[in-house]
């Protein structure tokens, strides 16, 4: 969408807002959908091609608004976090769909998707330790808990780690900067026989230093045979899984108890949106759930519908879900996934026309296959850090001038 149209829908969103309120009066207070409703409107994965902006607009007033804020926020956010999980080829595990176990869900952030976890598996491993041993107290188990990441995970998961009154240890990466399975072995025999309690990893895939990836078909295994949640936290690396050829550094997520990726990172999607999904619903509804009576309603125990306010920290949440569904429908899978990919052989192939056109360096290209390459040779023995860097310079100028172009 270039600037001329987003003027022009954004004006039209704005006539939608106030036709809307100006004909609020008419409009039902309290939905009567049943449970369930919003799930057979619309297909049961994302378009792999874009939809019209005419199309989506039509569906908000036919499929949202019956409706209204609730049940259609949360029925909304089921659906789109499992088309997302679809993109990503999540085992099934994790999607809600057929009435699995697991489910997806936006968190604020990372860090928020990482503490929940931690929360969780904490008070799991509390459940388990006094229902084998009564008169064992929170207290003692608590002082007992121990968390690993790898020594280059982002500081949110030593923060949660803070935050959830828990031991964090880092587990020393190799030569790729990668977490494995025999350090994280060495450093589980060293805890044990200290008397401490491992309970939780955190692996990375796509380190926020130097996009590094935890090896999870080692990590994995390990952490389901000594019974310790395994979080997966791909924040800004996860939207490249949609692409097949990069899906292949999530084999391993079947190993995770939870996983999360930042969709307003890398996936088109405003700030904040970040996608957590969870093999058992349970785990998280079991740390978070309380019932005051002002927050009951007649559907709560009925295992038909989904409340989001036990599988997070904040009570009240956003439509988040909304976004995700405009940006899934406009662009369609393909359109991601083409942005994902960034520059196709076209884009490349005008911007070596501009660079060998102004003649102030020259470079030759080749195929990769499909893929149409351009190669930056340094050939002189004189040639210096300082004409490298501004030779960079003068290409991420020509670049952009080549998208600004693209784009209108």
């Amino acid at each position: 969408m270039n600037t001329s149209e987003f003027r022009r829908r954004g004006k039209e969103m704005v006539d939608y807002v106030a036709n809307y309120m100006e004909g609020i009066e008419g409009r039902q207070v309290y939905p009567d959908v049943e449970p369930g409703y919003l799930r057979p409107l619309i297909p049961d994965s994302a378009p792999q091609e874009p939809d019209t902006f005419e199309d989506i607009i039509n569906d908000i007033e036919k499929i949202i608004m019956p409706g209204a804020a609730s049940p259609a926020c949360t029925e909304l956010e089921t659906v789109m976090m499992d088309w997302l999980g679809k993109m990503l080829e999540l085992p099934k595990a994790f999607l809600t769909e057929k009435a699995g176990e697991g489910g997806g869900v936006i968190q604020g952030s990372a860090s928020e998707a990482t503490l929940v976890a931690l929360l969780a598996a904490r008070t799991k491993v509390i459940h388990r330790l006094q229902a084998a041993s009564p008169e064992l107290t929170q207290a003692a188990i608590m002082e007992k808990l121990v968390a690993y990441s790898s020594d280059q995970a982002h500081s949110s998961v030593e923060r949660a780690g803070l935050i959830g009154g828990v031991k964090l240890k880092a587990i020393p990466s190799d030569g790729n900067f990668a977490m494995r399975a025999s350090a994280l072995q060495e450093a589980l025999k060293r805890d044990r026989a200290a008397g401490l309690i491992p309970f939780f990893v955190v692996a990375t895939l796509g380190t926020t230093t130097c996009c590094s990836f935890d090896n999870l078909l080692e990590v994995g295994p390990i952490c389901n045979k000594e019974d310790m949640w395994l979080h997966v936290d791909a924040a800004y690396a996860g939207s490249a899984f949609i692409c097949p050829e990069f899906r292949h550094l999530l084999n391993g997520v079947e190993f995770a108890d939870s996983f999360n990726f930042n969709p307003h990172k890398w996936l088109l999607v405003n700030f904040d949106c970040s996608a957590m999904w969870v093999k058992k619903r349970s785990d998280l509804t079991g740390a978070f759930r309380l019932d005051p009576t002002y927050l009951k309603h007649s559907h709560q125990d009925s295992g038909l519908i989904t409340d989001y306010r036990h599988w997070q920290i904040p009570l009240g949440r956003r439509f988040r879900s909304l976004k995700m569904w405009f940006v899934f429908r406009m662009y369609g899978v393909k359109g991601l996934q083409a942005y994902i990919r960034k520059g196709s052989n076209k884009v490349n192939e005008a911007l070596l026309q501009r660079i060998n056109s102004a003649k102030k360096i020259h470079l030759v290209p080749c195929h990769l296959r499909e893929k149409f390459v351009l190669r930056f040779a340094i050939c002189s023995r004189t040639v210096e850090s300082a004409h490298v860097q501004w030779a960079w310079e003068h290409i991420k100028e020509l670049a952009a001038d080549v998208l600004r172009a693209e784009r209108e």
